[in-house]
């Protein structure tokens, strides 16, 4: 197996926790939702938002943060969540420009 195969097989890899956080409706909907709203959201408004449980919104909340996607920051007492999704994207552009990279390279 070559480098180049080696390298890209470990992006792919790297990408697996990301990528599967995307496969939820739901975390779709979130992040789409905080895409919206610019300054952030709570999670009650969230909740509002959805058809899904305060607890199941605190849920997916936790699965983004964790992966990058989004990070919370105090505001009073509550927890306001915004989007942060650069470094995951980075990643995932990453990986199809070396996918796209070596099948272009296999092919010659």
């Amino acid at each position: 197996m070559s480098q180049q195969t080696e390298r890209v097989l470990q992006q792919f890899k790297a990408c697996i926790p990301l990528l599967e956080v995307l496969t939820d409706e739901n975390r779709q909907a979130i992040i789409m939702l905080l895409a919206q709203n610019k300054l952030g959201l709570n999670v009650n408004t969230i909740s509002g938002h959805m058809n899904l449980s305060r607890p199941a919104v605190s849920h997916h909340l936790k699965v983004l943060k964790q992966s990058g996607y989004i990070k919370s920051e105090k505001k009073g007492v509550e927890n306001y969540y915004v989007l942060t999704v650069r470094e995951p994207l980075e990643q995932l552009k990453s990986l199809i420009t070396s996918v796209e990279y070596a099948c272009n390279w296999s092919n010659d």
